[in-house]
């Protein structure tokens, strides 16, 4: 397998790396996790702009109709810098429930609408699905859908929803019925009457969640997203895909963190000799390397069969979210101990990868959940 990026994704990448540096310093980011928003809407159209808002989303809805690998390649580089957007909620999570669903059943005019203005960057957009629980399995979905005329009435609650208190529109998982594969997805508009959102604590300051609360909230049956009580498929797709894109971005924050770790070792003198020199450090530094290589193997392949459409992306794609995951708690915990009593202090960057690593390793699914949809998908394939 040659994971060589080609001409036109190196130019990604490149441009990815500029605009990171530009706009996403550490201060920058420290500054926009202390607002409400948390996150720059110019900042923010600086992304539409390079078309990325819509990087992978088909051209018949306005987007630039590339794959997934080119989408890894800018979510590697917005990792490394803890880049505070609503990038991973809108493209990665919404917009792929949307686009799945077109490909399943076709959307309609208000879903192709908002695809459209996600993929142009005029509207940003989350999936609700997590709550109270914090599971990711059929019989945890408790919000309901009911049908009434030629609407359905949501009631349930949402819990640590990716930038749900300022999403323009959310993807709601519903069930329609008693049995655990009848669950359906509803686009609903953030301003929905009856839909109340609370900022929500989270570990990761750079990265904000909330409380999603539904009482009657009323939908048209045309913000159904595929065939309401048959998108159990539709919602698997688009969590593998979700965290084929969640491991990208924290193989760029591993990568970081083994970066700024291994130049601090290179600096730091002790006995008069680097502590890069001695030892026990070299085995840390190994260790991290490794780590972080291994992640890249897994999350390049996996960004090569959700761009392929490959049949073992049920495999892949738990995989992929597992493996990086772990890794980049484990390198960022390295991190801090090799930077020694400076790592533990909050004024240092190094507890901000620590947090995400904590955050990210928890969003959609743990290892433990993910290795076993990974076992799930080898019986399917």
């Amino acid at each position: 397998m040659d994971f060589a990026f080609n001409e036109e994704q190196r130019e990604i990448q490149a441009a990815a790396t500029r605009l990171m540096g530009e706009t996403a310093s550490l201060d920058r980011v420290i500054e926009l996790s202390g607002t409400g928003e948390g996150w720059s809407r110019e900042d923010y159209a600086q992304l539409a702009e390079l078309g990325w808002t819509g990087l992978h989303v088909p051209e018949q809805y306005g987007g630039v109709g590339l794959g997934y690998v080119e989408l890894v390649v800018v979510l590697e580089q917005m990792g490394m810098a803890l880049y505070p957007s609503p990038f991973f909620a809108s493209v990665c999570l919404a917009a792929n429930a949307l686009i799945e669903g077109a490909a399943v059943a076709g959307l309609s005019d208000e879903n192709a609408a908002l695809l459209t203005a996600i993929a142009a960057g005029e509207q940003t957009a989350t999936l609700a699905y997590c709550e109270p629980g914090g599971r990711y399995r059929p019989p945890d979905v408790k919000l309901t859908a009911r049908a009434d005329g030629g609407d359905f009435v949501l009631d349930g609650a949402k819990n640590y929803v990716v930038d749900g208190h300022t999403a323009d529109a959310i993807v709601v998982v519903a069930r329609t019925g008693d049995a655990d594969g009848e669950i359906a997805l509803f686009s609903v508009p953030g301003d929905a009457p009856g839909l109340t959102r609370a900022p929500a604590h989270a570990v990761d300051e750079t990265r904000k969640l909330a409380t999603l609360a539904f009482d009657g909230v009323r939908v048209p049956a045309s913000a159904a997203i595929g065939e309401p009580g048959e998108a159990w498929p539709l919602l698997n797709t688009t969590m593998q895909l979700g965290g084929v894109a969640l491991a990208a971005e924290s193989l760029g924050a591993a990568q970081h963190c083994f970066d700024t770790a291994l130049a601090y070792t290179k600096d730091r003198f002790q006995f008069g000799r680097p502590i890069a020199s001695f030892q026990a450090v070299k085995h840390i530094c190994a260790d991290m390397l490794m780590s972080v290589e291994q992640s890249r193997s897994a999350a390049y392949y996996a960004g090569w069969a959700a761009a392929s459409k490959r049949d073992e992306l049920p495999v892949v794609g738990p995989l992929a979210k597992a493996q990086v995951h772990d890794a980049f708690w484990d390198v960022a915990r390295m991190s801090i101990q090799l930077h020694g009593g400076i790592g533990f202090t909050y004024e240092h960057e190094a507890h901000y990868y620590y947090r995400r690593a904590t955050a990210s390793r928890a969003m959609l699914g743990d290892g433990d959940f993910n290795r076993e949809m990974l076992l799930q998908g080898l019986e399917r394939v």
